[in-house]
């Protein structure tokens, strides 16, 4: 069994005007989200062995807040192709994984996150799916399951839609 996490960065601040798109940071609420997921995470046991970010500013910085409040050190590997790419070059990227990281995780950007998620899921709780189809928010995280040995076995309709979180659907702590 393969598990896959996908995550989108946190809010970013807007682009300038002549400004490069791919230093953008994120802003404030971006701050306030990305570990609220990776506390998620760790809380439900998604631990990544590898994580694949994209080179942009704001996806570092997703995975460098969230990855604080996550337990273990995974491999992370900063990876230019996931900037900005379609679905099919994120699913080239994720099937050179290497068979023995049995969950992966993918921090990069929309709209290739949410199509990649609509390529490869053929099952999963009908609600869960809905709410996925309803759009892919920032510091939105999809669990992809898969009946597979290989990463480079997995192909479009593959997966089974696990869970679909974002900062919104996780309950606040009560004092």
């Amino acid at each position: 069994m393969l598990q896959l996490l996908l995550l989108r960065h946190a809010k970013a601040e807007r682009g300038q005007s002549g400004g490069r798109d791919h230093e953008r940071r994120l802003d404030e609420r971006g701050r306030r989200d990305a570990p609220k997921l990776g506390a998620y995470i760790a809380k439900h046991g998604y631990a990544p062995d590898q994580v694949i970010v994209s080179t942009a500013a704001r996806t570092r910085e997703t995975w460098s807040l969230a990855a604080a409040a996550m337990p273990g050190k995974p491999e992370v590997a900063f990876d230019e192709r996931i900037y900005e790419s379609p679905p099919d070059a994120l699913l080239a990227v994720l099937r050179e994984t290497d068979a023995k990281m049995r969950t992966l995780m993918m921090v990069g950007h929309n709209p290739g996150m949410e199509e990649l998620v609509g390529q490869l899921v053929a099952t999963g709780d009908i609600e869960t799916r809905q709410r996925m189809q309803e759009g892919f928010p920032t510091s939105a995280l999809a669990v992809i399951e898969f009946a597979l040995d290989r990463w480079d076995r997995v192909h479009p309709q593959s997966g089974r839609l696990e869970h679909f979180i974002t900062p919104r659907s996780i309950a606040e702590p009560a004092d």
